[in-house]
């Protein structure tokens, strides 16, 4: 919203000219390219109350993907590089360097001219990647987070309650507990997903067959508490929020895994473009 309430009146003009003229916009809109601040303010009111009714109930469910897919580049930048990062994003986009040909809308090239690019998964992006219609602004590509393997997002009044934990023990206490109530083996998978694993690494990390670590790790899906993602012949186990409320005894909100660090943008040669439809 703050972002929204920053842009300046010549960019949102700009913008809105840019719509298709074939019908007549409502007045509220033509209020907005004309810079009145009655209609930002109801366009800013709007987002607000839509945003609590329709995605605020679902966040959780909505972070565990975008947390899943943040942990899958993160792996794949730290194990290959720029070129690992860009061959691992999904199959709508394809690196032959020093092109991302991208299944887009329409046909165009965007060219990064010594600029970097900005890679933002979206949970609401659906079909192909976007990116900005203007080639002025600083390359941003928006694209589809995977959507498969996942269980039906729950409202939070269908989410069981967690027991609250504080103190510095509460970690290895709750552990302790949760290991009484859903068995030490499942309750150290959970411990030892933490921020992103494949189930070798999990069987390992464990001390058990690769094919129980993968029950294991199935269980903790459907029940909601672990997230998968596929990476080619791999699966990434992360936990999702309620999981890792549970594993800490915490509220579902709290976070008791590292947020992964923003990645840094990917320079590509200027003598190609970025993105290709």
């Amino acid at each position: 919203m703050s972002a929204l309430r920053a842009i300046s009146g010549e960019r949102l003009h700009a913008e809105l000219a840019g719509l298709p003229a074939a019908r007549a916009l409502p007045g509220w809109i033509r209020g907005l390219a004309q810079g009145e601040r009655r209609s930002l303010d109801r366009l800013i009111s709007t987002l607000r109350a839509y945003h609590q009714a329709a995605v605020a109930p679902y966040w959780p469910h909505i972070q565990a993907r975008i947390e899943a897919d943040r942990v899958a580049r993160g792996r794949a930048l730290l194990d290959g590089g720029a070129d690992g990062l860009l061959a691992s994003l999904p199959p709508t986009m394809r690196w032959r360097a020093p092109v991302l040909e991208v299944d887009y809308p329409v046909d165009r090239d965007l060219w990064l001219r010594g600029r970097g690019v900005l890679l933002l998964p979206s949970f609401f992006c659906r079909g192909t990647p976007v990116t900005f219609r203007n080639p002025d602004l600083t390359p941003v590509l928006v694209y589809p987070v995977e959507h498969a393997r996942c269980g039906p997002m729950s409202r939070p009044e269908q989410r069981p309650a967690v027991a609250s934990g504080s103190g510095p023990g509460s970690r290895s206490g709750s552990a302790q507990r949760l290991g009484k109530l859903v068995g030490q083996t499942r309750s150290a998978v959970l411990l030892e997903v933490g921020g992103g694993c494949t189930t070798s690494e999990l069987a390992r990390r464990v001390g058990v067959s690769l094919a129980s670590a993968s029950q294991h790790a199935s269980v903790l899906r459907e029940a909601g508490l672990v997230h998968t993602l596929r990476q080619g012949s791999a699966v990434l186990h992360t936990l999702t929020p309620l999981g890792a409320a549970l594993l800490r005894g915490g509220a579902p909100g709290e976070r008791v895994f590292g947020v992964p660090a923003a990645l840094p943008p990917v320079a590509t040669s200027g003598r190609g473009p970025s993105g290709r439809g």
